[in-house]
């Protein structure tokens, strides 16, 4: 062979390891969607199971405002950022080893060698050597295992990308649900400094009655009402605490410092239309957390197939192409050169069972990856569930709640017009108010209660979610 024929020959080896590309494992979500009902028991909906609308459809626009800021400064979601662009360049780097080695080496050695002899000295020889190569290297991947093993990071790249998707659809809920605690507190502080005014005027009319001894004015009824009042206080004070709380948790989910600072104070949103359930088995193809398991039960069976395939026998190709010479100003000349190609052949045999034992370690991260995607699939199906039922009672006790103030909200009316027309004692107006306060305290509750259910529907639908401005 030639010497320009060898090296087209290395060089046609380079082209042909470059170019083939490594596609990522095959989904494997088959393995567990046997399992997957046909319908939702709680929902007979039919339609799509995702909204990506559902940040906008509370319609409030700071809270829009405040998700797209989170999406850009949250430090748990840029480290989960990071982690993506890490596992790229982890899959990047594990299509290395499938492609040509090539290094430059230069070479100086000067050596000295002397020749004893008895009875004359012969004296002694020194030689220069300098030499400058080009040394390439090829794994010839017969077997498939360095595909193998790429195939395992690109899978893993891609369950760092659903791990992403999850995490920023769980910090949109996580801000959601604090910006709801933060209109509940709004809320509560301006029912309990209703109630103040309230009770504080029904204090004084007993005080009055009290003073003047008339019917009804018994110390008693006027320790209760002043009970009352003193709870209401404690009730505003409360509130207030948990609205310095949940501006506090809204700024540190955006990224800021918590500095307590003004953020809103608007009341709760109405609920929107409760979004279609979809099909039970489309819940294996859009959660982000399911396809991240997906992907890493696809991995590990990349990995066990690689650590099957060390067993076998590895092929290499080394090629060399260089200059030797006793001058060093020489080193470059081309008529000096010298090349080489070889191939060898290396076959595992003895190695203290290491190569069986990693197979096996490798095959039990299959099954583990295996149960821990059933386990989320699971867990998918029974937070949909649970969060359709809930969705159903929490609208039914929602309405009964919300009769239930106004009918303590007309008692009271009516209690107060009685007490001053001298039909009804304070017990019984005292009885009314407290019935009208804790209602409204219950009502409010219960709508913050529905919505934040309502952030779990989604999420356990799917989860994914566009901004104003986004496609």
């Amino acid at each position: 062979m030639s010497e320009r024929r060898a090296v087209l020959a290395v060089l046609g080896l380079t082209v042909l390891a470059v170019g083939c590309a490594v596609r990522p494992p095959e989904s494997r979500i088959g393995n567990v969607s046997a399992g997957a009902p046909e319908r939702w028991i709680a929902s007979r909906a039919a339609g799509a199971g995702i909204d990506q609308n559902w940040i906008t459809r509370f319609g409030d626009s700071q809270l829009v405002v405040l998700v797209d800021e989170s999406m850009k400064n949250n430090p748990d979601l840029r480290v989960a950022a990071e982690r993506v662009r890490r596992a790229e360049a982890v899959a990047r780097l594990s299509g290395a080893t499938r492609r040509v080695q090539a290094s430059g080496n230069i070479t100086g050695q000067l050596q000295k060698q002397r020749f004893p002899g008895f009875p004359l000295n012969l004296g002694s020889n020194t030689a220069e050597v300098y030499g400058a190569s080009v040394d390439v290297n090829w794994e010839l991947d017969l077997w498939g295992r360095l595909r193998a093993t790429q195939r395992a990071a690109i899978a893993d790249q891609e369950a760092q990308e659903g791990d992403y998707r999850a995490a920023r659809a769980s910090m949109a809920a996580q801000l959601a649900k604090a910006w709801f605690a933060l209109g509940e507190a709004n809320e509560q502080i301006g029912l309990a400094q209703a109630a103040i005014v309230v009770r504080d005027k029904t204090v004084a009319s007993i005080r009055e009655r009290f003073a003047g001894a008339l019917e009804g004015g018994l110390a008693s009824q006027l320790r209760l009402a002043e009970t009352d009042l003193a709870g209401s206080r404690a009730a505003l004070a409360r509130w207030r605490a948990e609205r310095e709380r949940a501006v506090r948790q809204v700024e540190l989910l955006v990224g800021r410092y918590p500095k307590g600072g003004a953020l809103s104070r608007r009341g709760l949103p109405r609920a929107p239309e409760a979004p279609p359930a979809g099909l039970a088995s489309e819940l294996l193809l859009r959660r982000p957390d399911i396809l991240a398991a997906e992907r890493r039960y696809a991995a590990a069976g990349s990995r066990f197939k690689a650590a099957r395939l060390a067993r076998y026998p590895s092929f290499s190709l080394t090629g060399r192409k260089g200059t030797s010479t006793d001058a060093l100003h020489e080193v470059l000349d081309s008529r000096l050169g010298v090349w080489s190609l070889s191939g060898g052949v290396v076959q595992p045999l003895l190695s203290g069972g290491r190569l069986r034992e990693e197979a096996k370690i490798a095959g039990h991260d299959e099954e583990i990856a295996l149960r821990e995607l059933q386990g989320s699939v699971l867990r998918a199906f029974g937070e949909v569930e649970q969060a359709l039922v809930a969705e159903e009672y929490f609208g039914k006790r929602e309405r009964a709640m919300a009769e239930s103030a106004r009918s303590a909200r007309e008692a009271a009316g009516a209690a107060i017009v009685d007490f001053a027309d001298g039909a009804v004692e304070a017990l019984t107006l005292l009885s009314a108010q407290d019935r009208q306060v804790q209602t409204a305290f219950q009502l409010a509750s219960l709508r913050r209660m529905r919505l934040d259910n309502r952030v779990n529907l989604h999420l356990a639908l799917g989860g994914d979610f566009k901004l104003r401005g986004q496609q």
